[in-house]
């Protein structure tokens, strides 16, 4: 059992505010000199790395879906020890999971999985006496709803003290305080989500204006006082597989730059709490690989926004394609699974030379080919394991592939949909598909496993 401060910022829709007033929370919390952890509800990686490149605290993912009960609440543990308050930021709206017909992995999957109170941002634009129907419905529509809390978005402060009576009154639930309508802190938007952190322009300022707003509209202290009132967490401790001495820590090189940025800390702390020592190095930048490694990891990222920087990068192709077809152990997803190719085209819609590791292009779609939950499960036995092995992962691309691969069937959580995907061999991996190593860790230590045998 361990006691985590800890509370969930949750929405009644997309597009209510949440980020942009838990990215202000977390500022404002981190100014008071308090240290702070974020986690993301659901498998998005770029929320989690504006938080902690930019706003400096420690933050990581949380889904319900990939992890399931146990490990999720392992993993707030693991990631907020030692911190004084722990702010979860929710997805979409408050009751919106796996589907669109169940709450799986959604905002109020996460609170009740780690018994979490969660705070409800109500953008009132167009209403004024009307949000109280509409808190009590989402008060009501679960029991157990974690709701202890609202905090009004774009309400102006001559009616805020009149609602918040109305609605402390009427509904019993506390609110927390109201943020008025902000029209100089926005976040451009891009292909695949936000922005990276380091192309906002003075984004510090903007941040830490936005904080001394909320200091003066919202109950800080009492959003602290309710993470402190969160009860503890027990859960009991994964199993987690060991590299023995006699192996020992095989060199794991990692690409992360502008280019391969898309990572689940969790999945890498994995990789070394197996016994992996990982080696970062960047494509678009060095020259080689890393020397002397045993095993390589392509991540997900924005490769098509860099393709005439890495195609002009002839050393580090040519490194990769030996190493590849030489048999070193790969792991590539998505934008990773892109570099490998023959060739990729780019988002300027030029066509450029890549790794050719995979005998295929990628080209452009118009629309998401392929996004949301999966479940893929191994055709064949490989680098991962065996025939039958399961895996559960996402997609989310506006590029596809010539040569997507058969060696894994995906199918769609509670639909009918599937298709097959990933290139798998006994050295290789490489797909669209970015998987969560604590739905399976067994399988990932087999990748580790082949890295010390070659």
């Amino acid at each position: 059992m361990m006691a985590i401060p800890r509370l969930l910022i949750g929405a009644t829709a997309s597009g209510s505010g949440k980020t942009m007033i838990t990215c202000g929370i977390l500022q404002a919390l981190v100014n008071r000199g308090l240290k702070v952890a974020s986690f993301k509800c659901g498998p998005d990686y770029i929320d989690p790395m504006f938080h902690r490149e930019v706003i400096g605290t420690h933050s990581r993912n949380l889904d319900t879906f990939f992890s399931g009960e146990n490990d999720t609440k392992y993993l707030l543990e693991k990631n907020a020890t030692g911190m004084d308050i722990s702010i979860m930021e929710g997805v979409m709206g408050y009751y919106d999971g796996v589907g669109g017909t169940t709450p799986i992995a959604g905002a109020y999957d996460l609170a009740r999985v780690t018994d979490t109170p969660a705070v409800l941002i109500v953008n009132t634009k167009g209403m004024s006496l009307s949000v109280l129907p509409l808190i009590k419905g989402f008060l009501e529509y679960k029991q157990d709803s974690k709701i202890k809390g609202v905090i009004f978005n774009q309400m102006s402060e001559m009616i805020y003290p009149l609602l918040k009576a109305q609605a402390e009154d009427e509904l019993g639930i506390k609110v927390y305080g109201y943020v008025p309508r902000i029209t100089d802190f926005t976040i451009e938007s891009r292909h695949l989500g936000l922005v990276m952190p380091d192309e906002v322009e003075e984004l510090s300022v903007k941040l830490n204006g936005l904080a001394g707003i909320l200091e003066k509209t919202l109950e800080i202290d009492e959003l602290i006082a309710l993470a402190n009132s969160a009860p503890e967490l027990t859960y009991k401790k994964p199993e987690i597989p060991v590299l023995e001495e006699r192996d020992g820590h095989p060199r794991v090189a990692v690409a992360r730059d502008n280019a391969f940025c898309f990572y689940y800390q969790d999945n890498l702390d994995l990789l070394k709490e197996m016994g992996a020592q990982i080696v970062e190095f960047s494509p678009i930048n060095d020259k080689h690989l890393p020397e002397n490694i045993d095993g390589l990891i392509l991540g997900g990222g924005y490769p098509e926004l860099f393709g005439k920087e890495l195609s002009e990068n002839k050393t580090m192709l040519e490194d990769m394609k030996r190493a590849i077809t030489g048999g070193l152990p790969t792991l590539a997803e998505c934008g990773g699974f892109m570099y490998l190719h023959n060739k990729m085209e780019a988002m300027d819609g030029n066509h450029y030379e890549m790794v050719g590791a995979i005998d295929g292009e990628v080209y452009r779609t118009p629309k998401l080919s392929r996004f949301g939950y999966i479940n893929i499960t191994a055709k064949h036995d490989q680098l991962l394991g065996k025939e039958g092995t399961i895996l559960r992962a996402h997609e989310f691309h506006y590029f596809d592939s010539t040569a997507c691969g058969e060696s894994f069937s995906a199918k769609k959580p509670l639909r009918k949909r599937g298709w097959d995907c990933v290139n798998g061999t006994d050295t290789l991996e490489a797909g669209f598909p970015h998987m969560y190593y604590y739905s399976n860790p067994q399988a990932v230590f087999s990748f580790l496993k082949k890295c010390v045998a070659i």
